[in-house]
């Protein structure tokens, strides 16, 4: 669909929100990424920025063409179904798997084994790499993950989580003797050396995470229940290893096997164990919970062996 907006007399305002009122079929999210993309201009070619002020007779080219959602050749994965409606879909996402393409993926991500289970039913916001995705779990990383299966529902759940009007329960393995509770606060931000990494920083972005410790094994390990509220990346990595405890199996934020004990923990010990959100439908707030994997487990019966 191409064609020339006029801006209607006595209304003015941001133009990614008067053309999502007067394009109703498409979203705010997917009009906003249509102008930065370059789809929405002046007449003149000139680009645009969503936050632009529009006058009453002020004129655009608008161009609206719903990306291809599947480029991607799906693949056949059996998925750890939590919970599924024509809105969203809820899944216990496994260790080892990336969730979305990217540089050096191959084509056995989430996203494609989701383009298997529901095809041609996710949203298409993120498309064609990350159809219907709305936030991510790191590879090694298990647990609950929501999936959007429409727009509407895309947007709601964006909004949820920038909002931080949704709640994040994880489980962890930790380094060391940890307290009953507690709270961290450093800021994180990139890693100043090393791209891939995030760090405590002065200039980061604000992160708050808290705590509760389940279990102290040997004095050497703990189990702890974390709640973020906020998700900065890698963020519960970061802020125990800033604080003398990294978590078991993480190496890339300073865990260190013990001689003799090569092998003990299979991955980075973390598990996405709880999330709750408003449905972007009903408005009801929903509860979802992966029960811990057995990878997970295993290496608590074996810590309490002693």
């Amino acid at each position: 669909m191409e064609e020339i907006y006029t801006c209607p007399d006595e209304q003015s305002g941001r133009v990614d929100k008067l053309l999502a009122e007067k394009y109703t079929e498409f979203s705010r999210a997917f009009i906003k990424q249509s102008i930065e993309d370059g789809n929405i201009t002046r007449l003149d070619g000139s680009r645009i920025e969503p936050k632009n002020k529009l006058s009453p007779g002020d004129h655009l080219r608008v161009c609206l063409v719903r990306p291809v959602v599947n480029p991607l050749t799906p693949y056949k994965h059996p998925l750890d179904v939590l919970f599924e409606d024509e809105d969203i879909l809820v899944i216990n996402k496994e260790a080892g798997m990336v969730v979305h393409p990217g540089d050096g993926t191959n084509d056995q991500t989430l996203v494609h084994a989701l383009l298997h289970h529901c095809p041609n039913q996710l949203s298409p916001v993120g498309a064609p790499l990350r159809p219907g995705i709305v936030h991510r779990l790191d590879k090694d990383t298990s647990g609950v993950m929501v999936v959007a299966k429409s727009e509407a529902a895309h947007l709601s759940l964006a909004d949820q989580f920038a909002n931080r009007q949704t709640s994040k329960v994880y489980q962890a393995i930790v380094c060391g003797k940890m307290f009953q509770r507690g709270e961290f606060n450093q800021p994180i931000g990139r890693h100043p050396a090393v791209r891939v990494k995030m760090a405590v920083s002065e200039k980061g972005k604000p992160a708050l995470t808290r705590w509760r410790t389940k279990g102290v094994y040997r004095s050497s390990f703990s189990h702890v229940e974390c709640e973020i509220l906020t998700g900065r990346t890698h963020q519960i990595r970061v802020h125990f290893s800033a604080n003398g405890h990294p978590l078991a199996g993480d190496v890339t934020y300073g865990y260190r096997e013990r001689k003799g004990g090569a092998g003990f923990f299979p991955r980075v010990m973390l598990h996405a164990w709880k999330l709750s959100i408003e449905h972007p439908q009903s408005k009801e707030v929903k509860d979802f919970c992966a029960p811990l994997p057995e990878d997970f487990s295993s290496c608590l019966d074996r810590l309490s062996e002693g």
